[in-house]
């Protein structure tokens, strides 16, 4: 490169010296020569110039590339790290979050296990739905439906029968005797709703009878027993019911009693076999209204006419006289099944309906206790004698029409919840699904308490007297405590205690009691109906 510009410089010094070409030419050479040469020299500096441009060029483009090499491979480093770096702080954030999620789930249950426990007493779910058969919609039955019901059936033909029997004792001593029948009247149906429950469980189904109560915990033995009493107790009382009815039929459209007796038996079975559970609920319901309407409306006149004197009369002697037909008036227990089943086996709800459905009748058998044996009578002299106050009562022109409307629409709500009881008994007897429109099951508890009736029209205040004592008291008293005896025996296991819970608290002194006082009372008005002692 330095030999060429040499060069230039001096050819370009021989053309600004005046253009004299020989000038600067080394000695020895011609013009020709020495042009020659100047021209190889130019193109070599000019060749020695290209390729020291193109070294220089490659030169820094290879200094460029490994500079901008090294550069991409640190970017890369620091782009990796700061991606590692938010990697690890993503992880730690995502595990925070996690650890900050199974704390508000782990609270959120805690929450919820404390809401459960603090409800466990006060709530127990449904053990199954109730479904349509057709269009498989739920409908479960009513807490107020139930309550209805046991009021219906325990508001019966007993209550029509209570002042005859109660005025032999009096008003205080009877009156004690109506609350303690009332308090047995729980015990014995909340036990027989906890053998129920259990047996529906084990069963894995509804619409367990007493039938399939008694079968399931004392075999063959309890199941004939059972089934003898259950038949001859509801038999009993739908003829009592249709002896009542008929007789108050036949005053108002002024027919003979037995052909009243058929007419009454007709309308009410056609609707109880024609309706559906939610329509019958809905006309037991308006039942009982009247019931307690026209019960009110008695009250009102007889207390007008209300003699305090007249309940001063006691006999303690007498008490054990009116036991069984008191023990009747407390009847519904033919159908804690039914609540059972219609509740879809909620045990709050059930034992709220039977507390609540039970209490009604309690506050107005003492009420219309009160106001019948204090009402002011007309031969008021007869008192202790073999005299029906109500039949007395009903002869009144004041409150004749009330006592006549109350005792058809309390005799009516009564032959439907018996009605329902022995239909279900016995479907269940003869294998037929329960709560079935079926004829056969129905036909057979109508018919032979209907003809009875028919043949004997009087036979209302006997027919009840036999059911109160070998009917209610045996299976309804004996048998619920002995059926819980045995199913708590059978499941004593800390794991069945919790599933199983018990609806009536004590153990096996309480139960011996429950069902010991029946046995009590049975023999003695066993020996009294056999002349062995003296009334």
């Amino acid at each position: 490169l330095a030999l060429g510009e040499s060069v230039s410089e001096r050819a370009r010094g021989v053309v600004f010296d005046g253009g004299e070409m020989n000038t600067g030419a080394r000695p020895g050479l011609s013009s020709r020569t020495h042009r020659e040469a100047l021209g190889s020299g130019a193109a070599g500096g000019r060749r020695r110039r290209r390729s020291g441009a193109v070294g220089r060029r490659r030169a820094t483009r290879g200094g460029r590339g490994s500079g901008s090499k090294r550069a991409t491979t640190r970017m890369e480093e620091l782009t990796s790290l700061l991606r590692g770096a938010r990697t690890r702080a993503h992880a730690k954030t995502e595990a925070k979050e996690k650890v900050d999620a199974n704390d508000d789930e782990e609270q959120q249950e805690q929450q919820e296990e404390e809401v459960v426990v603090g409800r466990k007493d006060q709530e127990q779910q449904r053990l199954f739905s109730n479904l349509d058969a057709e269009t498989l919609e739920h409908r479960p039955g009513s807490v107020v439906g139930s309550i209805s019901l046991v009021a219906g059936t325990t508001v019966g033909a007993g209550i029509l029968a209570l002042p005859a029997v109660t005025e032999a004792a009096g008003y205080a001593p009877s009156s004690a005797v109506i609350v303690g029948c009332w308090a047995y009247s729980c015990v014995t149906g909340l036990l027989l709703a906890e053998v129920n429950l259990r047996l529906m469980c084990e069963l894995g189904r509804g619409g367990v009878s007493m039938l399939s109560m008694a079968n399931s915990t004392f075999g063959a033995p309890g199941r004939y027993t059972a089934g003898a009493t259950y038949v001859f107790l509801h038999y009993a009382l739908l003829v009592a019911y249709l002896a009542r009815g008929g007789e108050l039929v036949a005053q108002m459209a002024e027919v003979s009693p037995g052909l009243a007796s058929v007419a009454f038996c007709g309308l009410l079975g056609t609707t109880v076999y024609m309706a559906d559970s939610t329509s019958l609920d809905r006309v037991n319901t308006a039942l009982v209204f009247g019931v307690v309407a026209s019960f009110f409306g008695i009250l009102l006149v007889a207390f007008a006419n209300f003699d305090p004197h007249n309940l001063a009369h006691s006999d303690a002697s007498a008490v054990a006289s009116c036991v069984p037909v008191v023990a009747l008036s407390f009847v519904y227990h033919n159908i804690v099944p039914i609540i059972c089943s219609s509740l879809e086996g909620d045990r709050r709800k059930i034992a709220v309906s039977i507390a609540a459905g039970t209490s009604i009748p309690l506050v107005m058998f003492l009420l219309w206790n009160a106001a019948i044996l204090g009402y002011s009578l007309d031969g008021a002299e007869q008192v202790g004698e073999a005299v029906d106050p109500l039949r007395a009562l009903q002869e009144d022109p004041g409150v004749g029409s009330y006592i006549t409307a109350f005792s058809l629409l309390a005799v009516a709500t009564s032959f439907i919840g018996f009605v329902l009881g022995l239909v279900d008994f016995l479907s269940d007897a003869l294998g037929l699904p329960t709560n079935s429109k079926n004829a056969v099951p129905f036909s057979l508890a109508l018919l032979p308490p209907t003809a009875f009736a028919v043949v004997y029209p009087d036979a209302f205040l006997s027919a009840l007297e036999y059911a109160g004592t070998y009917g209610v008291l045996a299976l309804f008293g004996v048998l619920p405590a002995a059926m819980a005896w045995r199913t708590r025996s059978e499941g004593s296991s800390e794991g069945d205690k919790r599933n199983f819970g018990r609806m009536v608290p004590g153990g096996t002194a309480t139960l011996a009691l429950v069902g010991g006082s029946s046995l009590v009372v049975i023999i003695q008005q066993t020996l009294i109906n056999l002349g062995a002692t003296q009334q």
